[in-house]
């Protein structure tokens, strides 16, 4: 509590810290979102082998976790040691190229980081050294690792959108954002309208619209900031949706297959922070 008050009374420490400690999350979130997957797949295909061979017992495989293998280059698998694993530092020392075999590194990487720090200063900067900035700074967290590999994978993970879920309810158990009723509603609601939309999209055209994760991430909205921010956060998706889908048609090229998870991710941030002026600006208030 000492250290709460501490960054309360000096705001050009409490953003250092934020920004920092952000920064560092943001290179794990770029982890997460390359390993959850493939740690996925993995599972799956073990659960595959034990269903249709039971008789036959799995092939051992070297360990695979978020902490394990150490990081390397996946050209040359050159171990990345920890000076060049800074934040955004190491990726322009580097040049953006691997110091073994000099192929270039992604710069989703330092942009991960980026807008992890940026999007956590925003919420420090709304919210103040408070409990509702603490975990609304986690809620940004959880969704910029779920919109990157729902970008990448079409998969909104169960291990994150459940404990996001989880996390808004336990919250709002002591009224942080919203009411214990309203949230609860709001996760109830927040999954059927989608789930809803899902079977009567299914009953018309006979095809799967969109994946289970996107109730189950609208549910966590719901949890988080009650059933009023709903229909803004549906709205901001379809919106945000289309101008950045446009922006990726014209930059690349491709018919890349829809993923409205991203969309929701961001379009519940926004509401979080700014869903209340906004709605008050709509309403005319």
């Amino acid at each position: 509590m000492q250290f709460i008050q501490l960054l309360q009374e000096n705001s050009g420490l409490f953003y250092f810290v934020v920004a920092l400690l952000s920064l560092c999350v943001g290179s794990f979130i770029n982890v997460v979102i390359y390993r959850l997957p493939k740690i996925m797949e993995r599972e799956w295909q073990l659960e595959c082998q034990s269903y249709l061979y039971p008789e036959q017992p799995p092939e051992p495989q070297p360990a695979y976790g978020l902490s394990t293998p150490a990081s390397a280059c996946p050209n040359c698998q050159h171990k990345i040691r920890w000076y060049e694993n800074i934040p955004v530092i190491s990726w322009l020392v580097l040049k953006g190229k691997c110091r073994g075999c000099h192929q270039p590194i992604s710069i989703r990487y330092p942009l991960v980081e980026i807008v992890t720090m940026l999007g956590s200063l925003i919420v420090a900067w709304h919210f103040g050294a408070s409990i509702q900035g603490i975990f609304a700074i986690l809620f940004t967290w959880v969704l910029i690792a779920l919109t990157g590999i729902d970008f990448d994978t079409q998969l909104l993970p169960d291990r994150l959108t459940f404990p996001l879920a989880g996390l808004g309810l336990a919250v709002n158990s002591y009224a942080v954002f919203v009411s214990p009723t309203q949230a609860i509603w709001g996760c109830l609601i927040g999954f059927l309208c989608l789930w809803v939309v899902y079977i009567l999209f299914k009953i018309i055209t006979g095809k799967e619209g969109m994946g289970y994760g996107d109730f189950k991430l609208l549910a966590a909205l719901g949890a988080w900031m009650g059933p009023l921010q709903l229909p803004l956060i549906i709205l901001l998706s379809s919106l945000v949706g289309a101008i950045i889908g446009i922006i990726l048609l014209k930059i690349t090229k491709e018919n890349r297959p829809f993923a409205f998870g991203p969309y929701l991710a961001i379009a519940g941030w926004i509401a979080l922070i700014w869903g209340e002026k906004i709605m008050h600006i709509y309403l005319g208030g």
